[in-house]
């Protein structure tokens, strides 16, 4: 049975048994005079049932679905002769590639030695042994431990303990793996930035003006080292990411002021969620958008007052990243002001201050921490984008505060490093990992600067 399968299986048994369990205490409650002598609930008991059935299965699943297919692979290359066994792992990925091609049929049996097809006949054996081994396994579990359950219901138990600790028990763990997961995304990408610095000096990338990452095949080629100054791409970035927070800075506030202290319920019930459409657009539907539109106009724009623009500019990738952040800028905003107290409201305007001045003496500094966060957050959105500098923008990695010139940014280059037929060890590729570490540093950086802002400027009301 496919795991896609056992999945739905197992949480229909998790809720048989939670019905069992359930009209099992209730059976049990009913000779001692109802459930208020129960140590719980009939639901936790119900529940204890539930995580006993669910949990153990899950795990069982889990950890079969984790080293199937490396037994299998294992097995897989025992059966065949010693005198074809791989000698490498690209060999040996190589010939487990042509054996699950034969197996899957796309693959004619004909045209592959002897030794192949009979290890995929293993393969096809092998997996429909461990489908049903895994099947059998995981319903045997389950059902056993809905059963101990069911059986350990019982008046003098106090499920709701086992429950909650089992429960916190579970948020531990998504907390751990999420802290984890982070964890192992910064470490790998550390190692690799180690390994980048280990052929380019640091000193060259962090102040270098020049960057030209495409290191030639040869070593007698000319430009076979690369260049690889950051400078131009932070310059970019900064310069896009400055022109987008102009944009939706003042609008998104502005907007978000007017919708929750000036505007109607009925203006506002229209006006909001259309404002949020904007966030549900896909960045690159923004993209062609800047390119066919914005772009073409600003540079027709500029050379009617004689300016020289390009045709690909931070100006046009700027103003359209604006527009795409003001949702972020503005939900946030409109949420933090809406969950200022009425009563300071009420408190300034009956003290005799307009609406103008409460908004600016009284609901303003309490929402500001919320504001700036959701600034932040409109910026990390903005130095994180794409596609729109890609099609809007441009590649050229220039060393310029012109927005009327082409520019490029880290994430651009990130993306465009690691496409292509580079090798992977490459100093191009590395650079890669270096560039996404910097911004990470650098980003950290921005937001432990800007909470130590609003820690010293906020203003704290009982």
């Amino acid at each position: 049975m496919q795991t896609a399968n056992l999945l739905p299986l197992v949480l229909v048994l998790a809720v048989v048994a939670y019905g069992l369990a359930y009209m099992r205490s209730r059976a049990v409650a009913a000779p001692l005079g109802g459930i208020r002598n129960l140590k719980a609930l009939p639901f936790y008991y119900a529940a204890r049932a539930a995580l006993w059935c669910a949990i153990p299965a899950l795990l069982v699943l889990a950890a079969w679905a984790g080293f199937e297919g490396k037994v299998i692979q294992g097995i897989v290359i025992a059966s065949l002769p010693q005198d074809v066994w791989p000698e490498s792992p690209g060999e040996a990925s190589l010939i487990l590639s042509q054996i699950s091609n034969v197996a899957s049929g796309s693959l004619n049996a004909d045209f592959v030695p002897e030794h192949i097809a009979g290890a995929a006949s293993v393969l096809e054996a092998m997996e429909s042994q461990s489908e049903n081994f895994k099947a059998a396994l995981v319903l045997l579990v389950a059902v056993s431990g809905g059963a101990f359950a069911w059986t350990r219901v019982a008046p003098h138990i106090n499920a709701r303990v086992n429950v909650e600790t089992t429960l916190r028990r579970i948020f531990f763990v998504c907390a751990a793996l999420a802290v984890l997961t982070t964890a192992g995304i910064v470490f790998s990408v550390i190692l690799e930035t180690i390994r980048f610095f280990g052929r380019v000096p640091i000193s060259d990338f962090l102040f270098s003006t020049s960057w030209s990452p495409q290191t030639a095949l040869r070593a007698d080629q000319v430009g076979s080292e690369g260049a690889f100054g950051v400078i131009p791409l932070f310059t970019g970035t900064l310069l896009i990411s400055a022109i987008a927070l102009l944009v939706a800075v003042p609008v998104g506030l502005l907007s978000a002021i007017y919708l929750s202290e000036y505007a109607s319920k009925r203006v506002r019930s229209t006006a909001k969620p259309v404002l949020e459409m904007l966030a549900g657009i896909p960045t690159v539907v923004y993209g062609f958008f800047a390119a066919l539109t914005v772009a073409p106009f600003i540079r027709d724009l500029a050379e009617m007052v004689g300016l020289e623009a390009s045709s690909q500019s931070a100006l046009a990738a700027g103003l359209v990243m604006g527009i795409m952040i003001v949702p972020f800028v503005s939900s946030l905003s409109d949420d933090v002001i809406n969950a200022v107290p009425q009563s300071m409201r009420d408190g300034s305007l009956a003290l005799g201050a307009t609406q103008s001045e409460t908004m600016k003496k009284v609901i303003f500094p309490a929402a500001l921490p919320g504001i700036i966060g959701g600034i932040l957050l409109a910026a990390s959105r903005a130095i994180g984008e794409t596609m729109i500098v890609v099609m809007a923008a441009g590649l050229a990695a220039n060393l310029t505060a012109n927005p009327l010139d082409s520019v490029t940014t880290v994430t651009v280059q990130i993306a465009t490093l690691l496409v292509g037929d580079q090798e992977f060890d490459s100093a191009k590729t590395l650079s890669a990992f270096a560039l996404g570490m910097l911004l990470f540093i650098v980003t950290l950086l921005l937001n432990v600067v800007a909470l130590k802002i609003v820690r010293k400027y906020r203003e704290q009301y009982d």
